[in-house]
């Protein structure tokens, strides 16, 4: 599991290139357009930030803890994702961020943007599906965690 969670996954330039442009273009759009505008606003957000309904969470997440997790998915890692440093852990906490703004946030709004739309899963979905392909894939040979790879270490006995 260690090995898995922590590797780069695929070897193979075309996939690695794709992997870079994918981690690229998920990270630095939810880091700039997202998360970043919510770190400069966190005093003003803390207050009336969205506190997910769920059961498990229900009992110690308030307004700031809610917004400090989402900061730290859309900040740090996004930023972890664009330098393919911890690919999967950062995915995977990215996933789980954007799972519950698209289903429980976003609940009662529609899948698409549309006219008289303001709303929508659709975006939240969209990192969703780029998250989850980073998970399972990893960051591909052109990234940091390729750098720190335990397969290209020598073992000595």
């Amino acid at each position: 599991m260690n090995k898995w969670l922590f590797s780069n996954g695929t070897k193979d330039p075309v996939a690695s290139f794709a992997l870079l442009f994918l981690r690229i273009a998920i990270g630095s759009m939810m880091l700039l357009g997202h998360g970043w505008g919510k770190l400069e606003n966190f005093f003003t957000l803390q207050e009336k930030f969205h506190v997910p309904e769920i059961s498990i969470l229900s009992s110690w997440m308030n307004s700031t803890t809610s917004l400090t997790c989402t900061i730290f998915a859309e900040v740090i890692c996004a930023a972890l994702l664009v330098l393919g440093l911890a690919t999967r852990p950062a995915a995977l906490i990215f996933s789980f961020t954007m799972a519950i703004a698209a289903f429980v946030v976003h609940e009662d709004a529609p899948f698409f943007f549309g006219p008289n739309v303001t709303s929508s899963k659709e975006l939240a979905v969209l990192y969703l599906v780029g998250g989850l392909t980073l998970l399972i894939t990893g960051g591909g040979s052109y990234c940091l965690d390729a750098k720190f790879s335990i397969h290209k270490r020598r073992i000595f006995n």
